[in-house]
Order: C-alpha cells, then structure tokens, then sequence
C-alpha cells in the first residue's frame, strides 16, 4: 500500500514546472478529456507546486511513477478515489480541496469557466508566476499602473495579430 514519506524531497525550485505548462496544441485526444478530470489535475498540479514538490516525489509518495502524475495532472488518466485520498494526504489538503472552483452539478454554469480561472491560478502557481507577481509587488503603485497598462497594450496587439492571422 502507498505511503507518503516526503523526507528528503528537494524544497528546490521545480524543473517540470515549464514542461508541465506548454502547450504544443491540443490534440484530439485532449477533446475527450473530461472537465471536471481536468480540473481535478489542475489542481494536483497546482497543489503540488505550491509544496515545492515535483511530479516524482509526490509520484513517489503515492506510489506511482512521474508519467502516472503526468497523466493525472492533465486529466488524459482518472484519478480514483483511492487515489486522490494518497495525493491529498500527501499534500495535506481535504479531498474536496481538489473539487474546489467547479459549480455544482446541475446548476447550469459551464465547465469552461472554472477551468479559464484555474489556468490563471496554475500560471501564478508557477516559478514564472510567482517571480512576476514578486517582481511586481516590489514596484511602487504608480509603476505597477503603468506595468499594466503596456502589458495591456501588448495583450491587444498579440489578439490582433491573431485575428489577422486567422482572417488571411
């Protein structure tokens, strides 16, 4: 049976963080996954970051391998119950910690949403995140307007040139 044993997992700076995050575009596969599974490996993966553990040390602790935590993390594998209970117990956190952010079933809202507010939370959840928003918070107010303002502006351009991309 699994155990968590986290001694001696490096507190170190995660190297999979990047490669966990890149998108080389959505394959068909990634259709079918279900958005509630995507959700709950969003927030494996964000939980997991925010315990400066990689995939092979909390895999590790549960008793699977990195690829396994690959897969859960972004939903192409079910997490099962019993599962989800050792991720949770590794990471210290309620099993309804990982169902937080999606609306209730049957009231109508969308799946999408949750899973565009978690996509935010699992940028800022990373090394990059985490420096940019450090970086930021070291700015003076005004400054920080302005930081916004031009990533704003840049945001707008990159939509832009998208759009004509699309349309030639």
């Amino acid at each position: 049976m699994p155990f968590c044993d986290l001694r001696g997992a490096g507190m170190s700076y995660i190297t999979d963080i990047e490669a966990s995050f890149t998108r080389q575009g959505a394959s068909p596969s990634d259709a079918r996954i279900h958005p509630v599974d995507r959700h709950v490996g969003q927030q494996i993966r964000i939980l997991r970051i925010q315990a400066n553990l990689s995939q092979s040390e909390l895999g590790k602790g549960v008793g699977v391998s990195f690829q396994q935590m690959q897969k859960y993390e972004s939903g192409k594998n079910r997490v099962s119950a019993s599962m989800l209970y050792e991720i949770a117990s590794c990471l210290h956190v309620p099993m309804a910690r990982f169902f937080e952010g999606l609306p209730e079933p049957g009231s109508g809202v969308p799946h999408p949403e949750a899973a565009e507010i978690d996509e935010r939370i699992a940028y800022l959840a990373t090394a990059d995140g985490r420096g940019l928003i450090e970086g930021i918070l070291r700015l003076s107010p005004r400054i920080r307007n302005r930081v916004l303002s031009i990533v704003g502006i840049l945001a707008e351009e990159h939509e832009q040139a998208d759009e004509q991309t699309a349309e030639a």
